[in-house]
């Protein structure tokens, strides 16, 4: 303990010069110091929905197979000893049915031995947990033929016995049939399988994995779930502490690891949201990776010692509008009312608010000025390089005497007579989000005097937690690839079973339609057509500020080696293979030239 509070003490401490220093050796060579710029939500793999959590996730369970290195095709076998084909036999010939050989030998970090029923727990207690916006309908939707446990009143509507009866165990083998083919899955699978031990999660007082009591642990609150702050996993790290005073993970090395144990000893990630900080740690070298967004990255390119790349990402961000706010406790709407001191819950339900803030945006400053040009402007929620997306989608631009227009127009003329007041939110140190938050609230209210956005930083957990409880009127947001599919994109922003959808209210029967016919469209063409319309016709409902498809600029030390970046998302790191040298013939840390 001694050494982790000297190490804690270290990167708590402010370096004393802005000179960087290039070292004669590896500074904590067995440890690996992340500086992000956010804390996380929870370390529950049922619960998780952001970038934050996943990040410590990652490291700590495993899923049944692993995308291989940075490929979005290739899969490699984690807790199964073989990537299921029709080939090798895994696959059945009509696509349904998918075995799994599960590993043996693996041992939880409690030491107990990890067996099929615990591939098969963890797999039904994704699925039935399904908290409000959360992930479970990435599995549900495949296994059990439905984006969710509950009606819209709330009412448990899922057919427990049978989507059980689909993940079964046949000896050491997980078998899982489909309903119906399922292209994606297997790349479903390399992401959302994450394996908990049953065991554990019985004793801590989580559910037992039987049919009579899964409904007590539908949609849970975060806090309840043993798996909040504790964890059981496989992976080549075991959570060691969560302080949540100092926003700090500490991961320690599972020397019983299935694999050979990493070669790092410790990983410390921190949440600290001044860049200033996270530069002086990272030229002294008491940070390996900083977080930095794009209008930073002069500031540390040509530093001694220190390496910046960039990598393409598979996510888009958007500005999300809220179209029934949670009124209860909420402080981002003022009064509540329109009355010039706030705003009601149905803001954005009126199509001229909406219109009136589409029309605010400025696509082009924000991928030129704010992202420095490294971006590709976005025409929908697909982003380049997929399937359905469409290079010629026209897109709104910056037009401030339309937007007016609309304004005039909203809730009979009561809103540009009365005004408005809100609170715009972003997660604080986002210094890319803040300056997208600023550009809108400078163009709306230069429109009229009574047009008033108050922009405030957050911390990142509260941040989600008040996303999810709908209570955010706005939030600027970015969607990582759940699977490298248009599905994933279309479903969660348009679907009204989305994540982003639902927590915003936003439905549109037809668009429900499409987005169903085309995931399970066979016809290339013609599920490039259905996205197009579907693209078309988000547009047209404007419930959502279509933003940018951003490189990720990656900043380490140049003794970081073994460092993968994955499109699905560079920043959530597999520190696994990772390690700390400043031998020039090393492999390269960022895996340039991919």
């Amino acid at each position: 303990m001694q050494r982790i509070a000297s190490l804690t003490a270290m990167i708590l401490t402010l370096a004393v010069s802005a000179r960087a220093e290039v070292f004669p050796q590896v500074k904590n060579p067995d440890t690996f110091i992340y500086v992000t710029i956010s804390d996380i939500d929870t370390l529950d793999p049922a619960y998780a929905y952001d970038t934050g959590s996943h990040l410590i996730q990652y490291q700590i369970y495993e899923s049944l197979i692993g995308y291989k290195g940075w490929s979005l095709t290739e899969f490699e076998p984690r807790l199964a000893t073989k990537v299921p084909s029709v080939a090798n036999g895994l696959v059945s010939t009509d696509g349904k049915t998918y075995t799994f050989p599960i590993r043996q030998g693996v041992k939880f970090h409690d030491g107990t031995p990890m067996t099929c029923q615990d591939a098969r727990y963890s797999i039904l207690r994704f699925m039935i947990s399904d908290r409000s916006g959360g992930p479970s309908a990435i599995l549900l939707e495949p296994i059990a033929g439905v984006q969710s446990t509950r009606d819209d009143q709330g009412r448990v509507t899922l057919d427990f016995a049978a989507a059980a009866a689909r993940v079964t165990c046949q000896g050491e083998n997980l078998k899982i049939t489909l309903p119906k083919p399922y292209g994606p899955f297997l790349g479903i699978v390399a992401q959302w399988t994450q394996i908990v031990s049953q065991t554990w999660a019985a004793a801590h007082g989580d559910w037992d994995g039987t049919a009579a009591t899964w409904e007590a642990f539908n949609n849970p609150k975060k806090e309840s779930s043993p798996f909040f702050e504790g964890a059981n996993g496989t992976g080549p790290f075991a959570l060691e502490r969560w302080d949540k005073r100092t926003k700090t993970n500490i991961l320690k090395r599972h020397d019983a690891y299935w694999r050979a144990p990493a070669r790092l000893a410790r990983v410390i990630v921190r949440g600290v949201s001044e860049f200033s900080t996270r530069k002086l740690l990272l030229e002294k070298g008491d940070a390996d990776y900083i977080e930095v967004s794009r209008q930073f990255e002069p500031q540390v390119t040509g530093v001694p010692g220190v390496v910046v790349s960039n990598h393409a990402s598979a996510w888009t961000t958007s500005i999300n509008l809220n179209f029934k706010i949670r009124t209860a406790g909420n402080p981002y709407i003022g009064s509540g009312r329109l009355d010039g001191n706030g705003i009601p819950s149905d803001f954005f339900a009126d199509p001229d608010v909406r219109a009136g803030f589409v029309l605010c945006y400025d696509q082009k400053r924000h991928t030129q000025e704010i992202l420095r040009g490294q971006a590709e402007p976005t025409r929908g929620v697909i982003p380049p390089g997929f399937l359905g997306y469409n290079p010629k989608q026209p897109v709104p631009t910056l037009d401030l005497t339309t937007a007016e227009a609309h304004f005039r127009k909203a809730f009979g003329g009561q809103l540009w007579e009365k005004g408005f007041r809100m609170i715009f939110a972003f997660n604080e140190g986002n210094d890319t989000r803040q300056a997208l938050a600023n550009m809108i609230k400078k163009n709306i209210e230069s429109l009229n005097p009574k047009f008033q956005i108050d922009i405030r930083p957050m911390l990142w957990s509260t941040f989600v937690s008040d996303q999810s409880a709908e209570k955010l009127p706005l939030t600027i947001i970015g969607w990582v690839a759940d699977f490298p599919d248009p599905h994933n994109f279309a479903f969660t922003y348009w679907h009204s079973e989305g994540a982003y959808a639902s927590r915003n209210h936003y439905k549109n029967p037809k668009v429900d339609e499409l987005v169903t016919r085309a995931l399970f469209e066979t016809d290339p063409q013609k599920r490039k057509a259905l996205y197009y319309e579907l693209t078309k016709i988000g547009f047209a409902d404007n419930a959502y500020i279509y933003g940018v498809t951003a490189k990720d600029v990656i900043v380490h030390r140049d003794w970081v080696k073994g460092y993968r970046a994955n499109p699905l998302d560079p920043k959530t790191h597999y520190f696994y293979p990772m390690y700390k040298s400043l031998d020039k013939t090393s492999a390269p840390a960022s895996g340039a030239g991919k």
